[in-house]
């Protein structure tokens, strides 16, 4: 399958700290310089968006970003799964090894 090259909508803050955090945590310092959130850390829906599907038996790196209510213009928190690159691998066609 070929992967699509998209971007985030992701507009900055002080969670993308803390994500990188995590990164480094799990994979290490090499892979925490990589994190890009616009490039290589989205949800499930968003990997699968691009081509890729998560590995089995990857856990999640919890996040919070903030949604704007339309009709009232507030902004409350929302609890957000990611997965980051190391995390995921190319979806294989049928046939495919």
């Amino acid at each position: 399958m070929k992967t699509k090259e998209l971007t985030s909508i992701y507009k900055g803050g002080r969670t993308a700290q803390f994500v990188k955090a995590e990164i480094k945590d799990r994979f290490g310092e090499k892979e925490a310089k990589k994190y890009d959130p616009t490039r290589n850390c989205f949800t499930f829906n968003g990997w699968k968006q691009r081509g890729y599907v998560v590995k089995k038996g990857e856990k999640a790196i919890k996040s919070i970003t903030f949604i704007e209510d339309e009709e009232t213009k507030k902004k409350y928190p929302r609890t957000i799964c990611l997965f980051a690159k190391p995390q995921v691998e190319i979806i294989k066609e049928k046939g495919e090894e």
